[in-house]
């Protein structure tokens, strides 16, 4: 072999060391299961149907739960994992003590429907099945189906510790926004994309109430939205409280989350920035203008951010309870 060649290799084999992400997606593909459990889509899918039927609150609880699972130590269901006397998991840290309960139900119903088939019993990882189940949600709300990558393992440690500094928070500016989900591979136009996942869910009022209470008023708030918001949220409000966070089409999944920037109705900081930063705000008024574009930068983002820090067999296991390291 020519100096040239090896000196090729070791430059490939360098880069390859490199880019972690390239790394955590080569073992995934759409058909890893084809032969372990063929039908296990399906077995997710209906699960995750029943449980939509039960409550609307499983569209925003799963889809975050994927989120809040996958920027800390990756796409690995850690963030399942409970806590026992002598470790605080993940789900504890104050950032995922907002995490809805109907998140963590529909991944154990849809890993009990897996596991009641008996060539599927302990073949799936949990991972996977929350991947299955975030897709699952978006469609149930009227957004685009896609395709996802199998074969994830689960983690093998769950700390509460790990989550310090790895979750976007409400205040944050675009160049924070940015650099977290640099840190996990992510581009901005892939941040803005997730973003729209806004247009599901609720907040609670003490994540937004410095914005409407401040004085003035945050500027970028739309001064109709402003004093409605002090209405649902006024002081001393019941912290148990929620308010949606797309104030036009909550139970739907679209890109009105876009429009609302435009109108200054994003609810947090971290919402309204994407808007008001000349940086961003090009991206904004193309997925407000065109579901469309939207649709597809968001399926390529939630393919990207489901790569991030996957286990292997080597530092992973297929969990028989999701809840239990």
């Amino acid at each position: 072999m020519s100096s040239g060649i090896v000196w090729s290799l070791a430059l490939l084999l360098s880069l390859v060391c490199l880019n972690p992400f390239q790394l955590s997606s080569a073992q995934l593909s759409p058909n890893h299961y084809a032969n372990i459990c063929p039908n296990v889509e399906s077995i997710v899918r209906r699960a995750v149907q029943n449980k939509f039927q039960q409550t609307f609150v499983t569209v925003p609880a799963t889809l975050r739960l994927f989120f809040h699972d996958c920027f800390v130590q990756g796409c690995d269901a850690s963030v399942l994992v409970a806590s026992t006397g002598a470790n605080q998991a993940e789900k504890d840290h104050s950032d995922n003590l907002s995490l809805a309960g109907d998140g963590f139900d529909t991944v154990i119903k849809a890993k009990a429907a897996v596991d009641a088939v008996p060539q599927c019993r302990n073949k799936v990882s949990c991972a996977d099945i929350l991947a299955l189940a975030a897709r699952d949600v978006v469609v149930l709300a009227g957004g685009p189906s896609y395709t996802v990558e199998l074969g994830r393992f689960d983690g093998l440690v769950s700390r509460a510790s790990d989550v310090n500094g790895r979750l976007p928070q409400p205040g944050f500016t675009l160049n924070q926004l940015n650099s977290l989900f640099a840190a996990n591979g992510l581009t901005q136009t892939d941040m803005i994309a997730l973003s729209g996942a806004h247009t599901l869910g609720f907040s609670h009022c003490n994540r937004f109430s410095n914005r409407i209470y401040s004085t003035p008023v945050d500027p970028t708030l739309n001064k109709q939205y402003a004093a409605q918001l002090q209405q649902m949220c006024p002081r001393n409000v019941d912290p148990r409280i929620a308010i949606n966070m797309d104030p036009n089409t909550p139970r739907t999944f679209d890109n009105f989350y876009y429009k609302n920037l435009q109108n200054g109705q994003g609810l947090f900081t971290s919402d309204q920035i994407l808007f008001t930063d000349q940086r961003s705000r090009p991206t904004v008024n193309s997925f407000a203008s065109n579901a469309n574009v939207f649709n597809s930068n968001f399926v390529a983002a939630m393919t990207k951010l489901g790569r991030v820090g996957v286990k292997t067999a080597r530092n992973g296991k297929i969990r028989t309870d999701c809840s239990v390291l």
